[in-house]
């Protein structure tokens, strides 16, 4: 019994096995990258450029699986209108992982080789999308002048995890360690890439391939910018001021449904002190420069570039105009 319970457990490894590395075999054959590999010094970024005319537009992705994917319903918008470029940070979907620690200064210093390596030229306006947003500010602090404007797509605060303790919400934004450390070390099984497949309306079609074909492969990059968190948040706190540059803040006002509710373990008086905190620190990152506005989007999740497309690319736009007239 022993030798037979052996053999079945040897051969649901070579199973697992085989079917992840059959798995990544078919994501590469279905769904190559629409953008280039750009070697930044012994490992390769994916960066996705589109378009012509200045200032060009840096899209900064949400902390998920989907990097650049995040944009799709916009890039090519927003490239009608000017240069626009897309990008996977390290170890998500086409884009090497990295051995060193990943967090807001990592990403900075990768994003900056990458366009400089690409030969693409500020001045930039950079969009983040949640955890995008302080990416995004951190790179401003870094490299204040390849930087003449902003929009933060519902991006998250710096101080968020504070706020949220301070109004009596124990929300667990960060997986456990222990959980991103057994889906990293058990991927190549093939377990972890069934686990992180995603489903449901909400999901862009075009966008459901790529991202579930990845999911397997994209794990160590999101375990990474987990890990570095905390330093992201912390340096993102000393980079508020943006100066006089062009800011535009979007902020998803849409009640949260039952079943997000449910997941965040909130009850729905928990929903309501949830959005008026968000909106207390969306309504601070509008103080962050000297020319800002902000759109409150009723109607739109926190997935604001698959639920409002047509917010990002007019916000964006506002943005380009402005650092456009300034150059006039």
């Amino acid at each position: 019994m022993g030798l037979l319970l052996l053999g079945l457990i040897l051969l649901l490894l070579i199973f697992g096995a085989g079917y992840e590395a059959l798995s990544r075999r078919s994501a590469a054959q279905s769904f190559p990258a629409p953008g280039k590999l750009v070697d930044i010094g012994g490992r390769d970024i994916h960066l996705n450029c589109k378009g012509r005319g200045s200032p060009t537009i840096i899209l900064e992705s949400a902390l998920d699986l989907t990097g650049s994917l995040d944009w799709m319903p916009v890039h090519e918008a927003l490239a009608r209108n000017s240069r626009t470029c897309s990008y996977d940070r390290a170890g998500i979907m086409w884009s090497d992982a990295k051995s060193t620690p990943q967090d807001g200064n990592a990403v900075a210093e990768d994003l900056h080789a990458a366009l400089a390596a690409a030969g693409e030229r500020g001045p930039f306006v950079l969009v983040g999308h949640s955890i995008g947003g302080p990416y995004a500010m951190i790179y401003t602090r870094k490299y204040p002048s390849d930087v003449a404007g902003m929009v933060l797509v519902d991006a998250v605060h710096p101080e968020q995890l504070e706020r949220f303790e301070q109004a009596g919400l124990n929300i667990q934004l960060i997986p456990p360690s222990s959980t991103l450390n057994m889906l990293s070390a058990t991927r190549w099984l093939g377990l972890p890439r069934k686990m992180m497949q995603v489903e449901g309306p909400g999901i862009p079609p075009a966008i459901k391939g790529p991202m579930n074909a990845y999911a397997g492969i994209s794990i160590p990059g999101w375990k990474s910018e987990f890990e570095g968190f905390h330093r992201t948040m912390r340096d993102a706190n000393a980079a508020r001021d943006f100066g006089d540059r062009p800011l535009v803040i979007l902020t998803a006002t849409k009640p949260q449904s039952v079943a997000e509710l449910t997941g965040f373990g909130l009850t729905q008086a928990q929903g309501v002190t949830l959005r008026r905190v968000w909106r207390e620190m969306h309504d601070e990152q509008e103080k962050w420069s000297n020319r800002s506005s902000q759109m409150l989007l009723p109607d739109s999740s926190h997935a604001v570039p698959w639920d409002r497309p047509d917010a990002v690319i007019a916000a964006v736009g506002q943005v380009v105009d402005a650092v456009r007239a300034e150059d006039r």
